[in-house]
């Protein structure tokens, strides 16, 4: 058990060492090359990641849940896209309080599109973690930027990933749903590339981007093997390891320091989702909160 935890506090640390990297070369060179980038040297480091059943060719082939497949995967550049931007206009901390929205989006899609029963419980943990993101993100005290409204992109798309591969369950292949979303990532941000300029980036945004596409897949790599090894109940309060990296990092590199108020949200968030896992989804029950965790474990964590 020691080993589950262990490989998945690895695998969020890696998700953290992305997004400081990804924040430390950020700037100058436009958004869909930072992502091209990193991209692909975490498609590099994914290719060694494929279950030994499967192949990364069976993507290509047609199957069930074609049309879910496809708008996850637009999901999920969304998702990486929106995040390289607000890394690049926010502090950490923020971003990553901002991602967490996602459990709210999952529960509020889940009711309305999946019809499943949401519990009350459940709604007040998630209200409970939103008035930690406000707490984290001071609107009114401190002016919102466009990487604000980058991040709740962020979170909704994560959520409506989440959703639809619950709505998915187990009839398509993890290699299928990786494979697109890593096309997906790719052709668009070459496409992008190509249209709006390539800027030569510098020998040191270069070894940045390309840290933190090798740390991305890493933590996929590390995420996938504690999958194996354990529950996904046993491997969801792990997530909450990133916001403790983002006031970390953010300190050290950046000299983003969170304020007294910001340090109260993030143990509501963190106490919100621990309450979520253990509280009102005890483990075993077959409920919307087991079904996201499950969701996680197999797609890498929060942000897909």
């Amino acid at each position: 058990m020691a080993n589950v935890f262990i490989l998945a506090l690895l695998a969020y640390a890696g998700f953290a060492v992305t997004d400081v990297a990804v924040k430390a070369a950020a700037g100058r060179l436009p958004i869909f090359e930072t992502a091209l980038i990193v991209n692909v040297f975490a498609a590099a480091v994914l290719l060694t990641t494929r279950h030994p059943n499967e192949r990364w060719r069976d993507f290509f082939r047609p199957g069930r849940h074609t049309l879910a497949v496809h708008v996850r995967a637009f999901c999920g550049t969304v998702s990486s896209l929106g995040a390289v931007y607000a890394l690049t206009r926010i502090p950490l901390a923020q971003v990553y309080a901002i991602v967490f929205l996602a459990p709210i989006f999952v529960t509020a899609m889940s009711a309305l599109f999946l019809k499943e029963r949401v519990s009350l419980a459940r709604w007040v943990a998630v209200a409970v973690g939103f008035v930690g993101v406000l707490l984290v993100v001071q609107p009114g005290y401190q002016p919102l930027e466009s990487g604000h409204l980058a991040a709740v992109c962020v979170g909704m798309a994560t959520g409506g990933a989440i959703v639809l591969l619950r709505g998915m369950g187990q009839g398509v292949r993890k290699t299928r749903v990786l494979g697109t979303l890593m096309a997906y990532l790719l052709v668009l941000d070459v496409a992008a590339t190509i249209v709006w300029g390539f800027v030569l980036p510098t020998w040191w945004e270069f070894g940045m981007l390309g840290l933190a596409g090798i740390a991305f897949g890493l933590g996929q790599w590390a995420f996938v093997l504690a999958a194996r090894a354990g529950h996904a109940n046993q491997i969801a309060p792990m997530q909450y390891s990133q916001l403790v990296w983002a006031v970390g990092l953010g300190a050290l590199f950046f000299g983003e320091y969170v304020d007294p108020v910001a340090s109260v949200g993030i143990a509501v968030l963190i106490a919100s989702g621990l309450a979520t896992i253990f509280v009102v989804a005890p483990a075993g029950a077959k409920t919307a909160a087991t079904a996201d965790r499950n969701n996680s474990a197999e797609t890498g964590g929060i942000r897909s």
